[in-house]
């Protein structure tokens, strides 16, 4: 039954290499995050094996097969691959069954699935909150758009159909177009607006608003967009609807005398503020809105609590034309800040889940730096003291030796 294809096929994995679509964990065996994985993996195997997909799941120890390691670029481990023909897709999601499903069964199909017709166009509308799709015939811009599509379908899907596949409600200016349909809206793409296909792909494949963590936060900052945060209590659910209803608003507000739009911004809320405090080195209150610059780990905040919309998008506003106060960055002023409160917290977690252990792994280490110093100041007394034995003086002798010389001093004197 195939479900795993382990390193003892690495010979039938190079023969199959170009026909077949292979999703592959590389992993090393003393890897903890690796074990972790492993039921994960043998999950994800099972599945697709019952699903009939054409994807072959294997793992190989890159620590044994290097080579093979270093030509497909894997730096770590675990790390997940699926290899079809020439390409090599490395996966970046959470490491769930169905996650890495979801991206197998994406990235082992075409760049671009057509749409036929306006059913199956709806039916992929409710499925996905976000759609790509380009409309018209054969052009350079097609080309152009197959070539992102084969770049970036390890985050999205890509679609492509005639004109007549859009509801009436869709209006597009010129054919060939690229659109995108989310937020309930749609945006068509413009060169000379928008720069580059897959810098304006790479933008707006998120949902304006939604809500972020750790890994999101981490994606979002390829989009190259500032980050707007709303950091809520999920323990009051009144904080969390007053401030994620207001950027909601801010978000799907079209009409703003501002003119600011989500180009800009990617807006989200969070629980809590522990991340957000670990990430900045401070404290933010609870409810706040932070906005995060991840090109440059610069951070801002209001000066007082947003209690309206008008404040808000003064706030925004601010953050666009460079009048509001920037914090943090990646200077080395803050490079050093890091490390030593990363060093801080470490310990600091250390002591909180375990005292005894963290009295012996730094108690242990400070006690033998004392000793050691205390060894050397004592080695340094004892020397002095050998020296001076040997050049024939003696504690007492050094002094009767300083008296006689003051005798001698005052005899002449007089």
């Amino acid at each position: 039954m195939q479900i795993l294809f382990v390193l003892s096929s690495l010979f039938r994995f190079k023969d199959s290499r170009m026909e077949d679509v292979w999703l592959v964990d590389f992993y090393a065996p003393w890897c903890g995050y690796c074990k972790k994985l492993e039921p994960i993996w043998k999950e994800v195997g099972a599945e697709l094996t019952r699903s009939g997909s054409p994807v072959r799941v294997g793992k190989m120890d890159g620590t044994a097969y290097s080579g093979v390691a270093s030509e497909f670029g894997v730096r770590g481990y675990p790390t997940i691959k699926l290899l079809k023909g020439e390409l090599a897709y490395n996966y970046k999601g959470p490491r769930t069954k169905d996650d890495i499903i979801e991206f197998a069964n994406r990235v082992a199909g075409p760049a671009v699935r057509s749409l036929p017709s306006r059913q199956m166009f709806e039916h992929v509308l409710k499925r996905h909150s976000v759609l790509f799709l380009y409309v018209g015939g054969e052009s350079p811009l097609k080309e152009k758009y197959t070539e992102v599509a084969s770049e970036l379908i390890v985050y999205t899907y890509f679609f492509s159909a005639s004109e007549d596949v859009l509801p009436e409600s869709v209006t597009l200016h010129e054919l060939p177009s690229v659109v995108v349909f989310k937020d309930g809206t749609y945006f068509t793409y413009d060169e000379y607006e928008d720069g580059s296909l897959s810098s304006w792909v790479n933008r707006e494949r998120f949902q304006s608003y939604l809500p972020i963590d750790g890994f999101t936060l981490y994606e979002l900052g390829e989009t190259g967009k500032l980050v707007a945060i709303a950091v809520t209590d999920e323990r009051d659910p009144t904080e969390r609807t007053a401030l994620s209803v207001c950027t909601q608003c801010f978000c799907n507000d079209q009409k703003s005398s501002l003119m600011l739009s989500c180009r800009d911004f990617q807006f989200g809320h969070m629980e809590g503020n522990d991340y957000i405090n670990s990430l900045i080195m401070g404290e933010v209150s609870v409810p706040s809105i932070i906005i995060l610059n991840t090109s440059n780990e610069q951070y801002f905040v209001p000066a007082e609590p947003v209690e309206d919309l008008e404040q808000l998008l003064r706030f925004f506003s601010s953050v666009l034309d460079g009048s509001a106060p920037a914090f943090g960055g990646d200077g080395i002023f803050q490079r050093i800040k890091r490390v030593a409160y990363d060093a801080r917290s470490t310990i600091m977690s250390v002591f909180r889940s375990s005292p005894l252990l963290g009295c012996f792994l730094f108690g242990l280490p400070l006690g033998v730096i004392s000793l050691m110093c205390y060894g050397i100041c004592t080695a340094e007394s004892d020397d002095d003291t050998e020296l001076m034995k040997r050049d024939g003086f003696t504690d007492e002798e050094e002094e009767e030796g300083e008296e006689e010389e003051q005798g001698a001093k005052i005899s002449s004197s007089s």
